[in-house]
């Protein structure tokens, strides 16, 4: 009998559906040869440090820093019924195959093999990989299962990360709460996100705004501007030089061809749904798993953009269907090497036939939405033609830009969801060297405008590619930036949460204690240089390259050279 273990119970039901387990138990389905059962979530913790040493539940500088010789784990106590069901599962003698259905990435691969270890079962380890709840991506996953051990580095990087992180928080939380009296929380990944969220704030404090001018020309339908004076005598002068007539100097026409983008992935699913329908991060990502539940769409925690090759044939068939794409677009949009834990995401091929009108209108937006964008990124260029129309007074360019679409290719599929601007003045019939009557003209003041602060939108893009800088171009990163797509959601609201930062309408501000929290910190904790330093070497071990062991040992140097240095000032 073999024993599947999902990461949650909607999960398990659709794999238990599929293989036959139709029996409901208590914490698990049986039958045709199966069990299922299921995680919730991180049933298995690192310990806190009061569980190596009860003098670490009260917060002392002198205590530090706390590096564990052997790290401990702990069962939640709001999820122990569940772990024991596992435990007796886990160690039944009928069972002689573990299958690890988690999701398919670090973290899932963290949490299935956590429970394992405190169960201490020592039964045969298989590996379910999927990107789809559809009942055919279950079964083709059933039929090409992997052994356990072929994800022992996607787990040992797991276990560097989740103690690179509880190192960093157990440790530097301590140092500055105990220095400063008062309760600070530093994350590897949060707090580098707090500083770029504080710099931001603080370019836009000290941005002076400066005043210039135009001179606005009205022509026939349309305005001609001049570029920026500094002056407002010099404006003034130049208003006084325009006549009743004015000469064009220059019409200069192209055509503009502008590709689609790629399939979403989570981050850029997450940016499109704050932008359109005002939605945080965590809404849309929760939005998205209940659809991928639903098995509308795939799996959303991807960070790619692309499909695979072999996916090309029932994309085409099915979900594209009779629409006009581009096959220029397929060796673009389907690139296997491109794609690493999980595909872009897209509508599930069953979604097609299913009545989504009874969907909640979040759900149905962000379902329609993916689905859009997914037939746009096989979509024609977008074509243009852009016309500027120039003019010299007094060594001062006066010109005007219009633009109108001679092909909308796959814009097509996106116009709802962009702003909409006042049409554009269609200009035809306007030469060099014409001369057009002027029939009004005025200055206008104007002022420079600081930076903006960060919206979720800006601010996950911000983070995506925070520390890039730093990798080397020849190692590729499964995770670039700050966070993964799955956890910049959880990092945005815990620095809410955690008041260092507030929400204004769009924008999200530092508070006093985000400010302080950032001016505080040492340059090494809240840099995503580190972070991304730490993620190429994280890319190493979960591909075999480089030690667990001596990454943490870089990262426990870190810290306690920095606690020596705090400690040391102290003292003086």
């Amino acid at each position: 009998m073999k024993l599947v273990i999902a990461e949650k119970p909607s999960v398990a039901i659709s794999i238990a559906k599929v293989i036959g387990a139709t029996g409901k138990k208590d914490g698990y389905y049986e039958g045709n040869g199966y069990k299922v059962s299921w995680c919730v979530g991180h049933l298995v913790q690192m310990a806190n440090p009061d569980k190596y040493d009860e003098k670490y539940a009260k917060w002392n500088l002198s205590d530090l820093p706390i590096i564990p010789s052997e790290y401990k784990y702990q069962v939640s106590k709001s999820t122990k019924k569940q772990f024991n069901i596992l435990k007796k599962l886990m160690n039944e003698k009928d069972i002689d195959t573990i299958i690890n259905a988690c999701d398919a990435g670090r973290e899932g691969e963290s949490i299935f093999r956590l429970v394992y270890q405190m169960t201490g079962s020592k039964k045969s380890m298989q590996r379910l990989w999927i990107s789809s709840m559809e009942d055919s991506a279950i079964r083709d996953g059933f039929n090409h299962l992997k052994d356990g051990s072929y994800y022992v580095n996607l787990f040992e990087s797991a276990k560097a990360r989740a103690i690179a992180d509880w190192l960093v928080g157990m440790n530097i939380s301590r140092l500055y709460s105990c220095l400063y009296k008062q309760n600070y929380s530093v994350g590897r990944v949060q707090t580098p996100t707090l500083a770029m969220i504080v710099n931001r704030d603080e370019e836009i404090s000290k941005f002076k705004k400066e005043k210039y001018y135009t001179v606005d020309v009205l022509l026939d339908g349309f305005t001609l501007s001049s570029n920026r004076i500094d002056d407002k005598y010099e404006a003034e002068k130049l208003l006084n030089e325009i006549g009743d007539t004015i000469e064009i100097k220059e019409v200069t026409q192209k055509e503009k061809k502008t590709s689609p983008e790629l399939p979403f992935d989570l981050t850029t699913l997450q940016r499109e749904c704050n932008k359109y329908f005002g939605y945080s991060a965590k809404q849309t990502l929760d939005y998205a798993q209940s659809l991928y539940e639903k098995k509308l769409i795939t799996y959303p925690r991807t960070d790619s953009r692309n499909l695979t090759e072999d996916m090309i044939v029932n994309i085409v068939n099915n979900i594209l269907g009779k629409n006009a794409f581009d096959e220029q677009r397929i060796k673009i949009v389907f690139n296997s090497k491109k794609v690493t834990d999980h595909h872009a995401i897209i509508p599930t091929v069953s979604s097609m036939s299913e009545d989504i009108s009874t969907l909640p209108e979040s759900e149905l937006k962000i379902y329609r939405l993916i689905s859009n964008k997914l037939h746009a990124s096989m979509g024609y260029p977008l074509v243009e033609s852009t016309i500027k129309v120039v003019a010299d007074i007094q060594d001062y360019e006066f010109s005007s830009n219009f633009k109108t679409v001679i092909n909308e290719g796959f814009s097509q599929y996106l116009k709802e969801y962009k702003v909409k601007k006042n049409e554009d003045v269609v200009i035809t019939d306007i030469h060099e060297h014409d001369t057009l009557k002027v029939h009004g003209k005025e200055i206008k003041e104007k002022y420079t405008t600081p930076p903006k602060h960060f919206s979720e939108d800006t601010l996950l893009k911000a983070m995506e590619i925070a520390g890039s800088d730093a990798l080397d171009k020849d190692t590729f990163v499964e995770r670039k930036g700050l966070g993964t797509p799955a956890t910049r959601a959880g990092i945005i609201e815990n620095l809410i949460y955690k008041g260092f930062v507030e929400r204004d309408k769009k924008n999200l501000i530092a508070t006093h204690k985000g400010i302080n929290l950032v001016t505080i910190v040492s340059d090494t904790f809240k840099s995503a240089k580190t972070t991304a330093e730490w993620e190429m070497k994280l890319s190493d071990i979960a591909s075999g390259k480089a030690s667990k062991d001596e990454f943490l040992k870089g990262i426990e140097k870190e810290i306690r050279d920095t606690i020596k240095q705090y400690s040391k000032a102290v003292k003086l």
